[in-house]
């Protein structure tokens, strides 16, 4: 039997069928916007939501319940999260340059002037200040849990990763709240388009992050992580963190010096 430092996984349904139901859901808004039914859209995210818990489950049960996740194993998924979040720097750098683009330069076409003429901006120093405290607070909680975690004190992480969560959650609804107040639509030209597209795409990913906390939170509860293996905790954090910076460089490129 050859002997291998790294897990061979088994062979897994999952990609192909969530594959499947990921397709679905584009497709499915396509239709929505076209005047259809949304029970495919529907059909799609809980599919994905289902199988993505089923997939992660047995991701925990090689690691946590086999062991299978070794030295090298652990290396391989570090390195795997660092280069998905270069891939999200890529992605957010995408809509900064078209921010900057469209700020620096503005054209014609829309005044000559930024912002655009007829766009009335929020005010940087009322909710979305309030947003950016609830995050760097945020940001201050889970590295509290990361310190606790290393040190051995349970409670401590299970508090900590609670109180992030809650943050999370509470800049969700202030976001929301802000969505609901704003002057000006997705259809407003460059600047509404522009505007949110980057704060809509980073509250999603405050919202992927918030219940990625959450199964850790399940997970310290389980007994699942110890001061040595807690890469499925760390993968959060490193996350976590990099949905911060993205808003401290949204709130001062768009919200302050873009108003």
């Amino acid at each position: 039997m050859l002997r291998t430092p790294f897990h061979l996984v088994e062979y897994s349904p999952w990609p192909i069928l969530i594959s499947l139901s990921i397709l679905s859901m584009p497709v499915g808004l396509v239709s929505v916007f076209k005047g259809g039914s949304p029970e495919l859209l529907g059909f799609g995210v809980a599919m994905t939501a289902f199988i993505s818990f089923l997939w992660w489950w047995d991701i925990v049960r090689e690691s946590t319940y086999q062991g299978h996740h070794t030295t090298y194993v652990v290396l391989g998924l570090k390195n795997g999260m660092a280069l998905f979040i270069v891939s999200e720097v890529c992605f957010f750098f995408g809509f900064f340059w078209a921010y900057f683009h469209s700020s620096l330069a503005p054209a014609v076409e829309i005044g000559s002037c930024w912002p655009p003429v007829g766009i009335h901006c929020l005010n940087p120093f009322q909710v979305p200040l309030l947003n950016t405290s609830v995050l760097l607070l945020s940001g201050v909680s889970i590295t509290w849990a990361h310190h606790s975690l290393e040190e051995g004190r349970r409670k401590e992480v299970l508090t900590s990763l609670a109180l992030t969560a809650a943050l999370g959650v509470y800049f969700l609804f202030l976001q929301y709240g802000e969505y609901c107040e704003t002057p000006f639509s997705i259809a407003d030209g460059v600047y509404g388009s522009v505007f949110f597209m980057a704060t809509g795409f980073h509250g999603m990913h405050v919202a992927v992050g918030t219940l990625f906390l959450l199964v850790c939170l399940l997970r310290q509860w389980q007994f699942h992580f110890d001061q040595n293996h807690h890469v499925g905790f760390l993968a959060a954090a490193w996350y976590w963190h990099f949905v911060d910076v993205v808003w401290l460089f949204l709130y001062v490129s768009i919200y302050w010096w873009g108003s």
